[in-house]
């Protein structure tokens, strides 16, 4: 294989590939920082213990890449789109007076069998094949799906980039002229995160290049820093949770508790994560082969017709979560964004990142650590990570050449990005639906995917006609010309 100066120049590895240690780590330690502002946000709505969360992530993911075959490079953590569900349950009346860990025990069992819901989408498709599905989910619903995964999120990131913590950070005072200052503070924070972040992955070359995630936050923490000495204004957090546990504290492991008030409440949400899940999974085949493809690999990585194989992993990751105390989750947008803007599509370094995510559930110290960066970093690397979702989003359509004239295709998108949009900034992410509850992103789904089907019924029977009707008009004027001619 003849390999060009250009393709020399592509820094980047394929799954299958294996950086140094030393970079493996770096990496493996970006994807951490990348997961878990979220994995321990769903663990402090839900009640959830927050170490227990954590490793839980971890340990499920390490069965997912197992599952799979190490094949699809996909981090496994805590899913919003369970949130309400597990919320609700924990706070219904039925479950008042238990203790907290009885509580999660009794959420545990409807989180172990929604992964069943999951293992069976996955071989569903196994049997039928991935054309069965695509007929379901074809990329004019996956894509505008992965792009209001993104764009739901984007209060949270703007939210979070001017978040001044006041209920942890102890150095700012309560009135409105230091408030003030604290907020300017937070905005300067956010802004030098996400423009650092990008202008690290932009113009960084070789090794540097590939940690912008890293750098990025950083940078903003020192910024944090060098404000709290010039102001006094302190925007590092601190969690109440583990401030007298000590350095080295095991999770607070619980056993599921047999409950169909559980499986009836959160059960059918792992419905709504299959399109979610699926749309992760194209996003990936996207971005790996092109990757591949600069490289100047002529190896095809599949990752797509492995839809199935990546359910059924997340419906084990359901199932081991859950097992010892972790709530319901599924593969990461912002681990996939990541992989996106760094290059970095390796399994080993997942495999890392999974077996430090387990380190650190286990020292107090570290847990804090990771938990003190201020809430305005994160928020400006989120105003990337979930941007870089949704332009995901664009890429699955313009990948698989989507008909934006169509006027089928015009309706399924609009209506799931409308929907999916105005449920999170309309009603706070829950659309009231009579009496229900429904997560905006899984109505958006819902809506989208039963629209398409409808709007597909005789559709062969139309392009049939459609195309006999264009043969016809093409031999008219063929017709014309010879009896001109003839005359």
């Amino acid at each position: 294989m003849v390999t060009t100066k250009k393709q020399q120049q592509v820094i980047g590895y394929l799954p299958d590939e294996r950086p140094p240690l030393w970079k493996l780590l770096l990496y493996a330690i970006q994807q951490v920082i990348v997961m878990f502002p979220a994995t321990v946000a769903v663990a402090i709505i839900t009640g959830f213990h927050i170490s227990t969360t954590i490793f839980a992530s971890g340990l499920a993911t390490i069965c997912f890449i197992f599952v799979t075959g190490k094949k699809i490079p996909l981090y496994y953590g805590s899913s919003f789109s369970y949130v309400a569900a597990i919320g609700s349950l924990m706070a219904s009346e039925s479950l008042v007076g238990l203790a907290l860990n009885d509580k999660i025990a009794v959420a545990q069992f409807g989180i172990v069998m929604s992964g069943f819901v999951s293992i069976g989408a996955g071989l569903i498709i196994k049997r039928f094949g991935r054309d069965s599905i695509e007929k379901v989910l074809p990329a004019s619903v996956t894509g505008p799906i992965a792009m209001i995964i993104g764009l739901t999120l984007a209060g949270t990131a703007l939210k979070d980039a001017a978040s001044i913590a006041i209920d942890t950070a102890g150095g700012i005072g309560v009135s409105e002229s230091q408030i003030a200052l604290a907020n300017n503070m937070a905005w300067i924070i956010s802004l030098v995160t996400l423009l650092s972040t990008i202008m690290f992955s932009v113009y960084l070359k070789g090794v540097m290049g590939q940690l912008p995630i890293l750098l990025g936050p950083v940078l903003g923490c020192i910024t944090t820093y060098i404000i709290c000495l010039v102001t006094g204004i302190d925007l590092f957090k601190v969690l109440p949770e583990t401030m007298n546990n000590g350095i080295f504290a095991l999770p607070v492991f619980t056993l599921p508790k047999p409950s169909w008030m559980a499986v009836a409440a959160i059960m059918p949400i792992a419905i709504a994560t299959i399109p979610e899940s699926t749309a992760h999974v194209y996003q990936l085949d996207i971005y790996v082969n092109d990757l591949a493809k600069k490289k100047g690999s002529k190896k095809r990585y599949n990752i797509s017709d492995k839809l199935g194989l990546n359910l059924i992993g997340d419906g084990i990751g359901d199932i081991v979560s859950g097992f010892i105390g972790g709530p319901a989750g599924t593969n990461y947008g912002e681990n996939i964004s990541a992989m996106a803007i760094t290059r970095v599509f390796a399994i080993p370094v997942l495999i890392g990142a999974a077996i430090i995510a387990m380190i650190v559930a286990c020292f107090t110290p570290l847990v804090n650590a990771i938990y003190s960066i201020p809430t305005a970093v994160i928020g400006g690397l989120e105003v990337y990570l979930f941007g870089a979702i949704s332009a995901q989003g664009v890429a699955i359509m313009l990948e698989k050449k989507v008909d934006l004239f169509s006027s089928k295709n015009v309706a399924v998108i609009a209506t799931i990005m409308v929907i999916g949009i105005g449920g999170q900034y309309g009603f706070g992410g829950n659309i009231p639906f009579f009496g229900m509850e429904i997560p905006c992103v899984a109505g958006a789904a819902i809506f989208g995917i039963v629209l398409n089907l409808i709007l597909s019924i005789g559709e062969k029977k139309r392009t049939a006609a459609e195309n006999a009707n264009v043969i016809e008009d093409d031999t008219q004027p063929d017709e014309k010309e010879d009896e001109v001619t003839a005359n």
